[in-house]
């Protein structure tokens, strides 16, 4: 008898204290949504103009393991100006649990606490058209940036287009030095006329050594990606430099394993400068011989692991005029 009133003594004063030790704890809360597993990284590398909506599927569906996958994953776009146009439509398609716009207008914006949460919480991330260098001005060494490469390395998914594509090569160009994008006959006329670059800002696994361009072929930009890729060689930034080309409506699919996948209407150039320019000159035209070019059309396939040593053809620039039609 006095046993059984000495256990259920001992058994409430165990259960007393461990409620006051409950009570002093300080509370740990679980985020509101846990970052599933992610199957990328990979990219979507718009060419601007109309966007090929297959392509955002096809990063949402390679990033939760497959189109047949349960799993849902969040969206962000971002953007330095505009609207949140494409929200009503990545949020029909499948496996998304949830879409966002985010418009960072600022240096102080992009280093604000909620939007580095949000982002890092992403599986999909999207930067819409604009201005490359007020991409730059405004995200590049701050918070949304470290959050940005985070989803990378959890293996999400970064994709954009127009400006938001020529962002994430390893050499960009920035387009700050002018008012207007630069145009081919100005670049080959003088390489060094109003055209800056930024470094070290993305530096993607699959397009580190390259550079890209947008708007290709209906803007005719094959001079000025010439002059782009002379200039990395010419400066000492690299021995060699490829150049990434996508037409409009066109888009690059990079899967995790570097193979690059062109889809939409047009097709992607793949350009290498190998060797110093001939004359690449501040106030001079450029002189450049046999850049080697890989014209890729939709439905094909190109690795960026190791260049292909067959089907491409040759291409010059001699006193800023091409040899023959570069495209």
């Amino acid at each position: 008898m006095v046993n059984r009133i000495l256990d259920r003594l001992t058994a409430k004063l165990k259960r007393f204290f461990e409620d006051i030790i409950a009570d002093s704890q300080i509370p740990t809360s679980e985020p509101a949504y846990k970052l599933p597993k992610l199957a990328g990284p990979v990219h979507n590398l718009g060419g601007g103009g109309p966007d090929v909506d297959d392509a955002i599927q096809w990063m949402i569906n390679q990033v939760r393991g497959g189109s047949n996958s349960n799993t849902k994953v969040n969206v962000l776009v971002i953007r330095a100006a505009g609207n949140d146009d494409y929200n009503q439509l990545i949020y029909s398609m499948r496996g998304v649990k949830y879409v966002e716009t985010l418009i960072i207008r600022n240096r102080q914006e992009a280093n604000r606490t909620d939007i580095f949460d949000k982002v890092r919480n992403a599986g999909v991330i999207f930067f819409a058209g604009g201005d490359q260098c007020e991409y730059i001005r405004h995200w590049k060494n701050t918070k949304l940036e470290v959050a940005i490469k985070s989803v990378y390395d959890q293996g999400g998914a970064i994709g954009g287009t127009s400006a938001g594509a020529m962002i994430q090569s390893e050499y960009v160009y920035d387009s700050c030095a002018c008012e207007d994008s630069i145009e081919t006959h100005e670049a080959l006329d003088d390489p060094y006329g109003n055209i800056t670059f930024t470094y070290n800002f993305f530096q993607w696994k699959y397009l580190r050594g390259t550079i890209i361009d947008t708007h290709f072929d209906e803007r005719k930009r094959m001079g000025r990606i010439m002059v782009f890729i002379a200039r990395q060689i010419q400066d000492g930034v690299s021995a060699k430099a490829l150049g990434i080309a996508i037409s409009e409506q066109t888009s690059l699919l990079v899967d995790k394993y570097g193979i690059a996948k062109v889809t939409g209407k047009g097709s992607a150039y793949f350009v290498l400068g190998d060797h110093p320019p001939e004359i690449c000159e501040k106030g001079t035209p450029l002189t450049y011989y046999d850049y080697k070019i890989w014209r890729v059309p939709r439905g094909d396939t190109f690795d960026l692991n190791k260049l292909p040593s067959r089907g491409y053809y040759l291409r010059s620039v001699k006193r800023g005029k091409f040899d023959s039609d570069p495209y």
